[in-house]
């Protein structure tokens, strides 16, 4: 009973602050302005991060402790949203961000402890530790992981629906190895996100209470899941227990989409001598519209995808499976992702514009 009441406030409270935050937003300029790479009609309020922060308080005021170091990490969270709301508002410089992003990683180790060390048996040979490499592994994986979930902040709902997927899979894996508390509220932050993934869809609402995430909302959702996965991977005490929830090697499979879209692109750019973090149009969802999708088709599409691969991982994980045989096969798994995603490229006119996109991605522009 006591989760359901939480369920409902947390979900009431999110559609209620939107529906109050949006002319706000508007008056105070918190909006996104149509441009050369974003085709949406009007200025769209971007208040979805704010709703969800919302939700992540009540989190930690109804459920205390359901979240190794919760009071750490809503702080943490907080403010990595006022950072995304003064880039919302003032478009701060790539280096800025990157150098914020990194100094909480730092931190995290530094102040905390909370590191990634582990990595499992990854080669067949034994587990292996990173030990002096933690430090910059740990902040190369936080500043990865939140700059792919604002990579792919690229149509209506797809942020929303990756995140979703990611964090669903991770509560089934704490929920799996008996951590109840993290379970729980992985499942009560995809609630908070729900009503923003209603108004950004026009579900019900329409196009009258749209509202974008915006990059408070991405960096709290990249930053969520990268916290979920440290727990999740290293061998820390969480609720009692040593053993990892999940081996860190499926961390991969349930980021999937959001990492290979990073990483092909990045690499395509580096390839034609471009900065990894400059923006362009050769994401997933905007190489499937250019291929003849509509937006709402590739939102499906990449939707499906996301929920399939991570069942794998969740599965691979569940069933024992070998660590190296993951790896292997998600390097395969990416492998066949690129020459898909580059057949399609080379045969569509990726670079042009896309008039379907709804395009609220800023990336790291350096």
């Amino acid at each position: 009973m006591h989760l359901f009441i939480v369920t409902l406030v947390i979900f009431m409270l999110s559609t209620i602050s939107l529906v109050y935050l949006r002319p706000l937003a508007i008056r105070l300029n918190f909006v996104d302005i149509p441009n050369g790479r974003k085709s949406h009609n009007g200025h769209i309020p971007l208040v979805g991060g704010v709703s969800t922060l919302l939700g992540v308080w009540i989190i930690a005021l109804a459920v205390p402790n359901s979240l190794p170091y919760q009071l750490e990490y809503t702080c943490l969270a907080s403010f990595l949203v006022i950072v995304g709301l003064i880039d919302d508002r003032l478009d701060i410089s790539a280096l800025s961000r990157l150098v914020v992003i990194a100094g909480v990683s730092v931190w995290l180790v530094k102040g905390e402890g909370i590191a990634i060390d582990y990595l499992g048996n990854l080669f067949g040979s034994g587990d292996v530790y990173l030990g002096s490499w933690s430090l910059l592994f740990t902040v190369a994986a936080v500043i990865g992981c939140v700059t792919a979930f604002n990579m792919v902040d690229g149509i209506d709902g797809l942020l929303g629906a990756l995140a979703s997927v990611s964090i669903a899979a991770l509560g089934i894996l704490f929920w799996l190895s008996d951590h109840v508390g993290v379970s729980t509220f992985c499942y009560l932050f995809v609630v908070a996100m729900l009503p923003y993934i209603c108004f950004n869809l026009g579900l019900k609402v329409k196009s009258k209470y749209k509202v974008f995430m915006g990059d408070s909302g991405s960096f709290l959702v990249g930053f969520t899941i990268i916290w979920l996965l440290v727990f999740a991977t290293q061998e820390v005490n969480l609720d009692g227990f040593s053993r990892p929830p999940m081996h860190a090697v499926t961390a991969l499979w349930v980021i999937a989409i959001p990492l290979m879209d990073m990483a092909l692109v990045m690499l395509r750019r580096v390839f034609n001598l471009k900065s990894p973090f400059n923006a362009d149009r050769t994401h997933i969802h905007h190489v499937l519209i250019a291929f003849g999708m509509s937006s709402k088709v590739v939102l499906v599409t990449v939707f499906s995808m996301s929920v399939f691969i991570a069942t794998i991982g969740v599965w691979l994980d569940a069933s024992g499976a070998d660590e190296s045989l993951s790896l292997i096969l998600f390097l395969v798994l990416f492998l066949v992702y690129c020459s898909i995603m580059t057949l399609i490229q080379f045969n569509t006119k990726v670079e042009g514009s896309a008039p379907e996109v709804l395009d609220t991605e800023r990336e790291l522009n350096v």
